[in-house]
């Protein structure tokens, strides 16, 4: 890696980072928190190619873009369906492929950095990972949250994906946004030997020392909802689809007269829910409700004890923050969350509560408890992903190869994995 103050030759080059986003904004915050690093640290025009137009709503950092794709959802039985358009699935990604194209056609990034899904969401990213792999300049990167799902069902879905052999075939590297002391995903999930050798760990994604003129608007909204003084209980749900039970719990504690309680709704969920939510809210004085904010770190840095949902961005700020915090996770239609959540645990650097033993009583009897001080993550795990993310990249772009041709994206010929093949794959929500 290059030292501190060496310059790289690969930097300024451009870099492109891929999201699928079907479910919640977890994907399309981790890349942007990745994409202003690169465009900061590294100089790199960064475009951001993001499933869902909430990324709109987001300020770009200086040297960043994005293109947004028609938006899918995730149905309960974790199949996808289009979230807006009406249309058959097939034509949406189709519509979504073609645009994916022309953008990374255009853009023509020496870098492409893929989320979690290796040939994109039912195979939409394909076409242009073989232009790229083609072209023979462009570096291409998958990037693997800390934890998928449980074991058994991440390495049938790795199989059904036939990830192993795509990974093998187009990948350069595979970097893991996490420590493998809390969760080793080469281990838990056998990866060949091929595809560990090309693994890299970056750390925890620190979004502490990111989006300071986010945080300060978002404390800035507690402001603004004139709750009373006195100490600040927070609640998260992430993107708010399935975050209702625990909000409403949330809504029901019994705030003592010292504290004041603010719920973070999410832009998805649902509107019967928020209304509810309002009237919860409108019914106590002191309770607070925010539809959405860009960024929690200011409310979180305001907040005296924070309960949430335990998504791999909410646990990177609640940690980066030192804020006494319960989790309570999602395990529906993932087990990802729980998992996370017991190993953080288990570290001794935030608390838990099962989502089956939740109640109103339960996060009271938390929030008023005395609790020991907060362990330091930095000091017990690695928290450096965004220091060294721009560092692994300008490594492997000096070691790029040598252009043969456009790096662009025109379309190539098939590969020999049959549409049929990849939809039977990818027909449930994978990963």
């Amino acid at each position: 890696m290059p030292r501190t103050g060496q310059k790289a030759t690969g930097r300024g080059q451009r870099v492109a980072l891929y999201s699928h986003d079907a479910l919640g904004l977890g994907h399309m915050r981790r890349n942007l928190a990745i994409a202003e690093a690169l465009a900061t640290t590294g100089s790199h025009p960064v475009l951001l190619i993001a499933g869902g137009r909430e990324a709109t709503a987001f300020p770009m950092p200086p040297r960043v873009d994005c293109v947004a794709l028609p938006a899918l959802r995730k149905r309960s039985n974790g199949r996808y369906a289009p979230r807006s358009l009406d249309l058959p699935l097939e034509r949406l990604i189709g519509l979504r492929s073609r645009t994916i194209e022309a953008a990374l056609d255009s853009f023509a990034p020496e870098a492409l950095i893929v989320d979690k899904v290796p040939l994109g969401l039912d195979g939409e990213l394909e076409p242009s990972l073989e232009a790229l792999k083609a072209g023979g300049r462009a570096r291409l990167v998958l990037g693997l949250r800390d934890v998928l799902d449980v074991p058994a069902t991440a390495r049938r879905e790795w199989r059904l994906m036939d990830s192993d052999a795509v990974v093998r075939k187009l990948y350069d590297k595979v970097w893991v946004y996490g420590d493998r002391r809390v969760y080793d995903p080469v281990a838990e999930y056998r990866f060949s030997h091929d595809v560990a050798a090309k693994v890299r760990y970056t750390g925890y994604i620190d979004r502490h020392a990111s989006r300071t003129r986010a945080r300060l608007a978002d404390a800035e909204a507690i402001r603004k909802m004139e709750l009373p003084p006195g100490r600040l209980w927070l609640c998260l749900v992430g993107g708010g689809e399935d975050g209702y039970q625990l909000a409403k719990a949330f809504a029901r504690v019994d705030f003592p007269e010292d504290a004041s309680g603010a719920i973070v709704a999410g832009p998805f969920m649902s509107h019967r829910e928020m209304r509810e939510l309002r009237r919860l809210a409108q019914d106590r004085g002191r309770l607070g409700l925010l539809e959405f904010v860009e960024e929690p770190g200011g409310l979180i840095g305001q907040a005296d004890r924070v309960v949430a949902m335990a998504g791999y961005n909410t646990i990177c700020e609640l940690l980066s923050l030192r804020k006494r915090a319960l989790v309570v996770p999602r395990i529906r239609t993932r087990r990802e969350q729980l998992i996370r959540a017991e190993r953080m645990r288990n570290l001794g650097l935030l608390e838990l509560l099962h989502p089956d033993r939740l109640s109103p009583a339960a996060l009271t009897n938390w929030l008023v408890r005395s609790h020991a001080a907060v362990r330091p993550a930095a000091t017990r795990i690695d928290m450096h992903g965004l220091d060294r993310i721009p560092e692994l990249l300008d490594e492997d772009l000096l070691r790029g190869r040598a252009p043969r041709r456009r790096v662009g994206c025109r379309r190539t010929a098939p590969t020999a994995r049959s549409p049929k093949k990849r939809t039977a794959a990818m027909g449930v929500g994978k990963m």
